[in-house]
């Protein structure tokens, strides 16, 4: 449990919410003021998998992160407003079918709602898992569908973005994957930078020397970056400050 000087105070101000704001209010507040970014992979920056230090990344350094340290980070302020939160692992969809267990961490709120800040661009709202109706979202329309072995797959315009198991983790559960991430040649995590935050209309995102803009239901546009102009656009656009341009770890040949 995390006893350092952050409190949900601080956390609330860094999203831009308030403690009494509905979850739907509060994860797309923090979908608009967190990045999910991988910089801190190619900085060789670790930060383990407990609140304090995701806590601490988040609001103390007002970075970003990926799954497992963004709703991490998101489920321990969920907890300090009162919510019943749980960890659980989905694997996500692939042309070769699915990845493996851990792949990716999600939260469940209340017992069955599925909460996500950590995927990137994926649904803004949270998802009935006991529905089996179209769900609506700004993202898009999702569909929750049963799968085998209690497991379930939940679908963005009729495409499965991953298989969700609803079972409770412990967040060292995920330690393993967290660090193949960090350091395999194969993960996509050490082979391409990235950097993604949603706007109140649109999502923008850099990838490598790429600026990607995503209207709500618009056209994507994107351009080259020079140096200077990623520097400046990680620093005014995401909020990141840094020396210079982060290379991949293991770039891709």
């Amino acid at each position: 449990m995390y006893t350092g000087r952050v409190d949900a105070t601080d956390y609330l101000a860094r999203i831009g919410a308030a403690a009494d704001d509905p979850l739907e209010v509060l994860t797309a507040r923090h979908l608009e003021a967190v990045p999910f970014e991988n910089l801190s992979v190619h900085e060789r920056d670790h930060v383990p998998l407990d609140d304090e230090a995701l806590v601490a990344k988040v609001v103390d350094r007002r970075r970003g992160g990926f799954c497992y340290e963004l709703n991490g980070a998101f489920a321990w302020l969920l907890r300090e407003l009162g919510h019943d939160v749980t960890y659980c692992s989905a694997r996500v969809a692939t042309p070769d079918g699915f990845s493996f267990p851990g792949d990716h961490m999600a939260l469940i709120a209340g017992g069955r709602t599925l909460v996500d800040v950590g995927f990137g661009r994926f649904a803004v709202g949270p998802l009935d898992l006991d529905s089996r109706d179209d769900q609506p979202d700004r993202a898009g329309t999702f569909t929750v569908r049963d799968a085998p072995d209690g497991e379930l797959d939940v679908a963005w315009d009729g495409r499965v973005t991953y298989r969700l198991d609803p079972r409770a983790r412990a967040l060292a559960d995920f330690v393993p994957m967290a660090w193949w991430h960090r350091t395999s040649s194969t993960s996509p995590f050490t082979r391409e930078v990235t950097c993604s935050r949603l706007t109140p209309t649109s999502r923008v995102t850099i990838s490598g020397p790429l600026f990607i803009e995503t209207p709500d239901g618009g056209v994507r546009t994107e351009r080259t970056l020079s140096p200077d102009d990623q520097l400046a656009t990680y620093r005014d656009v995401f909020g990141i400050a840094l020396d210079a341009v982060p290379a991949p770890l293991h770039p891709r040949e």
